[in-house]
Order: structure tokens, then sequence, then C-alpha cells
């Protein structure tokens, strides 16, 4: 038998939205119509194409009652269903229109005509077409009633990740490609690598039109700890059989490596990389998704809402850490699974750090529960909650293991809580959607409704009161100068042993080292005055310790020679790296050649050896390029130009990133509107 099959990819895509991913394939979203010409002999079209039974199926085992298989006839579209219906038609051909119901599996599907012959059907396979969510539908569940946020949330390509610390909020650009070659193929694969699909494959297609339930399964996949997902992650050097995670720029690379690579792990990610490369594979499927950062984030491991911070008589810390920022993603969906009123965005966090039945996975968790202090609420509202609302409880340790609190902070964790601003390059906070405002009488009350809050009596310590007072942050290159205040709030005179460190802090709170002990023996303070210990630590006893986001946390400690009574005083300080400038000259329009002029000021005593300079946007530059400079002399003003011709129009991102043996990762990002 003779037939033909037009998809009408071209038409329906851009119908559809997805002709951004490409027009060569049939690639549609649920609840809404699509349509197809049929040619078949004039001989097979004797009866009356009412007749005719198509059949949709979805998955390697396919049933009607699972609903992974699905047959309609063309008689009129049934909004709640699968259907068809004849647009035209003349002796051999049938133009019709195919409707996806907004409840539809999404995935790869098969398309099959039934011919009946009698009592029987011949069966012709038509093609395939992928179904994706729609958030321009009313009645999907991830429908969002907002052209502007759905063209950010959905369509937006670049976007931008906020990391550095609450004192210091540092942007950098990351680009999604949710539409490039390859990464839809890649995010279906994670679909059928995941070990639910593995195990019980029916079972997993049959909740595949539920956005809450694909949540779950990206937020697992995304990381490789249980199963064959996208990124190892890793937190300590080396990095040498991988690629060290503040290189990535973009999670298109990460996707296709992972994909022709047959599922094996990309090495290595971090908190941002998980996130940044959720949001691709999310917005790639059709939920609308943003990238979050929370500074100061509590990571708390035994669920009670309390981070417990213990300092050694020494100086040194140990114990539950606060990352100074974590990257996770919401998503907007329908919370068809809980009680009305935590629709919305919901946080979803792929970085393993703790497990959520059984996997390690995180959310979707809605904001509106964790606001509210709703811990019984699925999914992992507990966790995510003490992440912006967690107590600090900081005691020391005497060298019997004793443990004296000696202070408890309420307001420090989950702060500037930060996301890409809608249409716009600008950060925005959303702190209030997760929590009441710090100190209110309302934040308490939520916090101690949440019922995980543990019962501890603080013990104050009354003799000394204690500070340390230097830069919020200092410039690579630089030296800390800090001075340790200490007063004596007691009625008499006394003597104290002070004891100053200072550690390296990983970005998520853990100590990497500690790099420099001081010990006065003997300070003399006179009833209710203060005494004054300078502390300076030179760049270079530091310099080659310091990586990405990486914290200096100033310890003073002071003991009282004849009571043992202690005082406790801490600091964190944040190293920022140099910015580099990125200009360009004149308009810039598609197919036509642009200069853009790459500067840094290199801050070091020293030169800058072996410097590369990598430069990427998509739809500026079709692969990295590299500009390799053998010696940048110490505080040179370095510049340099790229020739590059843009291929797409609209706001495009233009990102250099400098790695050389003495400074690693210098980011500079320029937002470009190619007309």
């Amino acid at each position: 038998m003779k037939h033909a099959v037009d998809f009408q990819c071209e038409k329906n895509n851009q119908a559809h939205k997805t002709d951004v991913i490409t027009t060569q394939r049939l690639i549609v979203r649920r609840g809404q119509v699509f349509h197809i010409t049929v040619q078949m002999n004039k001989q097979e079209f004797t009866f009356d194409h009412k007749d005719i039974v198509f059949t949709v199926e979805t998955g390697p085992i396919t049933s009607e009652s699972l609903g992974s298989k699905c047959l309609f006839q063309l008689r009129s579209i049934n909004p709640k269903q699968w259907s068809g219906e004849v647009v035209s038609t003349t002796e051999t051909t049938l133009v019709l229109a195919v409707f996806p119901p907004p409840n539809a599996k999404i995935g790869r599907y098969s398309l099959t005509l039934l011919n009946p012959k009698g009592q029987e059907y011949t069966k012709f396979t038509l093609g395939e077409f992928v179904v994706l969510f729609n958030p321009w539908c009313p009645e999907d569940d991830v429908f969002l009633n907002n052209e502007e946020q759905r063209q950010e949330y959905v369509m937006n390509q670049n976007g931008i990740i906020f990391n550095g610390n609450n004192y210091k909020i540092q942007a950098r650009p990351w680009s999604f490609g949710q539409f490039e070659e390859g990464v839809l193929d890649a995010c279906l694969t994670i679909l059928d690598k995941n070990m639910k699909f593995l195990q019980t494959p029916a079972k997993d297609i049959i909740r595949r039109n539920d956005p809450v339930y694909i949540c779950r399964v990206v937020s697992a996949m995304v990381n490789s700890n249980d199963d064959n997902g996208v990124l190892y992650g890793k937190w300590q050097k080396p990095f040498t059989d991988g690629t060290y995670p503040w290189s990535w720029n973009g999670s298109v690379g990460i996707l296709n490596q992972w994909h022709k690579a047959g599922g094996q792990a990309v090495r290595y990610g971090q908190c941002w990389v998980f996130a940044g490369v959720a949001c691709t594979v999310l917005r790639c499927l059709g939920i609308p998704s943003r990238v979050v950062t929370n500074y100061n984030s509590a990571h708390d491991t035994n669920g009670n809402l309390i981070i417990e911070e213990v300092i050694d008589e020494s100086g040194k810390m140990n114990g539950e850490s606060v990352w100074n920022f974590h990257v996770w993603v919401e998503a907007w969906m329908a919370r068809n699974d809980l009680k009305s009123g935590y629709d919305g965005w919901q946080v979803l966090d792929p970085t393993p750090q703790e497990k959520s039945e059984d996997v390690y996975c995180c959310g979707p968790a809605s904001v509106k529960a964790i606001q509210e202090g709703a811990v019984e609420m699925k999914y992992d509202v507990p966790f995510i909650f003490a992440e912006v609302n967690a107590d600090i409880v900081t005691s020391i340790r005497g060298s019997d293991g004793t443990q004296r609190i000696t202070s408890v902070k309420t307001r420090l964790v989950g702060q500037f809580i930060s996301t890409k601003k809608c249409g716009y390059n600008d950060r925005e906070d959303i702190t209030n959607n997760y929590k009441s405002l710090e100190g209110t009488e309302r934040e308490r009350q939520i916090f101690n409704e949440a019922r995980l809050r543990s019962k501890l009596k603080i013990v104050p310590v009354q003799k000394f009161q204690m500070q340390i007072k230097t830069d919020e942050f200092v410039v690579y290159g630089s030296d800390i100068h800090a001075l340790v205040h200490i007063t004596n709030n007691s009625l008499e005179n006394t003597v104290c042993k002070l004891r100053l460190n200072a550690q390296i802090l990983k970005y998520t709170g853990a100590v990497e080292t500690t790099f420099k002990e001081v010990c006065v023996d003997k300070v003399a303070i006179n009833k209710n005055e203060a005494a004054t210990v300078p502390l300076d630590i030179p760049f270079s006893e530091f310099a080659s310790l310091l990586e990405n986001h990486r914290t200096i946390k100033l310890v003073a400690l002071a003991e009282d020679l004849r009571t043992r009574e202690q005082g406790l005083a801490m600091d964190n300080i944040a190293v920022i790296s140099p910015e580099i400038i990125i200009q360009t000259r004149g308009d810039a329009y598609a197919n036509r050649e642009l200069v853009a002029e790459i500067g840094l000021h290199n801050p070091l005593s020293v030169s800058l050896h072996n410097c590369i300079f990598t430069i990427e946007g998509l739809g500026l530059i079709k692969d990295k390029e590299c500009i390799k400079v053998k010696e940048i002399k110490m505080n040179e003003i370095f510049k340099t130009k790229i020739n590059f011709t843009p291929t797409r129009s609209g706001p495009q991102k233009l990102m250099v990133d400098l790695d050389s043996d003495e400074m690693m990762d210098v980011k500079g990002f320029l937002n470009i509107t190619v007309n």
C-alpha cells in the first residue's frame, strides 16, 4: 500500500513554539492541536474516513488501561482526551487536526493508522513525534498566566546565576541552551534512564503526565549518586580527570557529553552547575523554571533546625555547616497532591546533600509551605525550611569535652535569596517568598510551630565581649588587616590568653585548612576597659590556597588565665576576583561582523603566566574560542580583541573566562542585543 504523511513540522512547531528546537521533526505541546496530512492510494479510500482509527503510543510497553496507548477516530476534538477531526479531504488526501489532551504523558510517541478491511484492520506506522508540557494552556498543570514570565522562564536560553556571599553578591552568566542541538534528546534520555523507569517502565510512563513526578526524576537524575545521572559532584581537589566545576558556563556541553557517552556521568559539578543543568532540562520539557541562590544556606544534617557550630580551644571549627551560598531551582506548577493553596513556585534541588525516599533528590517543595513552616507537606519541606531559617548555635568545647554555648544567631541564615529578574539582567530579591521578615514575631512564631527546634539552654559568656573588625571583603591580591577588640565587663582587672587563627572555608562552610595561628600569651585588660590586638595577614600567606568563592574565617578565642572564663569572636572575609571588562564597537547585527575588546587589570604584585581567555556565547560564537597570552605583568592593564559574527537576533550574552597559573576562573560577560 502506498501512503505518505506530512507532519507539517515547520508550521506545527511554530504554532507550538518549538521551532527554536528544530523544524525537521514534529515537537508539540499538550493541550494544543497540531495538523498532519495523510495521502493514500485512491482504491483504499472507498470507505468513510470516519472509520479510520488512529493510535498514539508512548513507552516500551503500551497499554490502553495505563494510558500509554490511546485509540481515537476522526469524530471531533474532545478537550479531555486524545482525539482528532478532518480539516479537509480529497479523494486521496486527508488533512487532520490531532489533539493531545492537557494531561497527556510527555515524551516520544508513535502515530499509527488502522485502515478497516472488513472485520480487520491494516496497520500503517505514520511516524514519531514528541509531546511536551504546555505553559500556554490553561488546563495544563504548568500553566503560567503571564507571557513575559513564559518568555523568561521557558523560552530564554541565557540567564544569570548569583554567587559570592551576602557581603558581596556576584553574578555569573549561564547558557541554559534548552533549544540547542541534541539537548531535547538528552532530556528525553534522562527520563528513560531514571531508576524508576528501569525497574518498572509501565509505572514510570503512567506518571509522566505529572510535573511533580517529572521534577523528582530530574532532581535525582541530574546528579549521579544513585543512578546513571548526568553530573558527578565533587567539592575538593583534584579535578584533573574532569572539568573544574567553575569552568562550566552552560548546560549544553554537559548534557551532550553525557548523552553521547551513553549515560556516563560528566565530571565535575557543584551546586550552581547542578541547578543550571536542571533548569535547562525543565525548560526544555516545558516546565517554567528559574535558578535561585540562597545566601548563608544552612545544611541541617539531623533535622532539628539547628546548626551546631563547635569551636575547640585552639579556635578550630567543626560541626554542621552554613554555605556561603547554595543554588537550587524553582519550577512552576499546580500541586494537585497537596491541599489547596500550595500551587506556584516549587523548590527542587539536584545537588546531592541528603536522601529523600532513599534517593539523592530534593523536592518539589512548595515555596508557600516553606514560608508557612508547613513541614508536613511533601516533598522535603523541613530540609529546605532549615536552609533558609535555621538558628546557629555556637559552642566552645573545652579540653575535658564539655561544651558551653556562647551564642545563638537567629537572623544569619537565609539572606538575600536571589534570582534573575524577569525580563532584565538585574537581581530580584525573593527572600520574602520564603519567610517573614527576620526577627519579627511572625517569623519566630512560624519557626517554633515547625516543631523541630531543639530545646537549648543559652549560657552566654559574661566576662568578655569580643569583636573582630575588618573589611567584609578584600580584592584579590590585597593583604588582610584586622583588629580584635576585647572588652572586660567584670569589676576586676584581668589577664587573658588570646588565640587567633585564620582558616580557609569552602563555599559550603566546611574548613579547608587552617593556615595561620597566633598566640598572645598575656593581654592585660583593666576592669570595664578594652584592649585591641592587631592581626595582619599578607596576601602571600594565603594566595596559593584560594579557589573560587573560598572565604577566610578569622577566629579569636580569649581565656582568663585565672578563672578560665572564655570569650569568642569570629568574622568571615570574602576574597573578590578582579573583573574582566568587555566592550563592543558599534551596534550588533545578525550576520555582520562585530569586534569586542576584552580588558583585564592584573591586581597582583607578580605576573600572570600561561593565561587562557575562553570566549563563548550562544547565537554569537559557534564554538568556544581561546586566546593564549604567555604573560600579563604585575599591575598591567591588558587588552585584546576578538572578531565574531552573530547568527541569532535578540538578547545574547558574550562570556569570557580567564585561567592562569596564578589566578583561576576570572569571569566577565556583556549583554548584547543583536538587531
